[in-house]
């Protein structure tokens, strides 16, 4: 299991990176870490939501909850019970990071440019923020 402040520490720490990436100009790398920190960051909130201390992390753990054993992040908001306070105030930037998936990693190099990483940064820092 991973905590859930193991999760939101995670998540702030991979948009930090994120942010170091794209000022180097990697922005594939900037992008996809983008994502992976939106990922963790609603993870943390399904945990606030139900009340648990920590998130499955393992094949075991998700032994009986096959449905939280997910990368989507669409899934993954529904699943925080702020799907219509997302939807509704955030919008735009719920639309810049929905589209995410982990196998983004194996994107060739050069796929996203730097106007594409920045507006995920903003995006991905403002999910971060409220979730």
């Amino acid at each position: 299991m991973i905590s859930r402040a193991e999760l939101e520490s995670s998540a702030r720490a991979r948009l930090a990176d994120a942010e170091l990436l794209s000022a180097a100009g990697h922005y594939d790398s900037a992008v996809y870490l983008c994502g992976y920190a939106v990922e963790m960051q609603l993870k943390a909130a399904i945990c606030r939501t139900l009340g648990w201390d920590d998130f499955p992390s393992s094949s075991g753990e998700f032994e009986k909850l096959r449905s939280f054993r997910t990368h989507d992040l669409p899934i993954l908001l529904r699943l925080t019970g702020k799907r219509a306070e997302i939807v509704n105030s955030y919008l735009s930037e719920w639309k810049e990071v929905e589209t995410w998936n982990p196998e983004m990693r194996y994107n060739p190099a050069g796929s996203t440019d730097g106007r594409k990483a920045r507006s995920m940064l903003a995006a991905a820092t403002t999910l971060l923020r409220v979730l």
